[in-house]
């Protein structure tokens, strides 16, 4: 997939990721890569800006494999933001669905 058309879905899916449940990183990463191909240097730096923004807030729980995990928990504000860009995101999808239908019409 196109590296632009990432980025500009990237931040939805992680936000619709942890509006079902809290996350960290490692989880987000492999979860989010089920959808489209990420790493770890793609999605800690969206998490730490998103952070910044106040649509999550973070806490440390203990873990049975090693150091604590830092989890990401979307705030009240953050599932605002999330049904925004959902919403945005239909709208777009739709319009260039119904453009890419009229194309192959010819």
């Amino acid at each position: 997939m196109n590296i632009q058309m990432k980025k500009g879905v990237l931040e939805l899916i992680v936000l619709l990721e942890t509006e079902k449940r809290d996350m960290y990183g490692y989880e987000l990463v492999s979860s989010v890569s089920k959808v489209i191909d990420v790493n770890e240097g793609t999605i800690y730096p969206l998490l730490k800006r998103l952070t910044n923004e106040h649509y999550f807030d973070t806490y440390l729980s203990e873990s049975s494999e090693g150091p604590p995990r830092k989890y990401y928990h979307l705030t009240e504000t953050g599932k605002r933001y999330a049904k925004e860009l959902l919403k945005d995101w239909l709208a777009f999808s739709k319009q260039v669905d119904l453009f890419i239908k009229e194309c192959e019409k010819g």
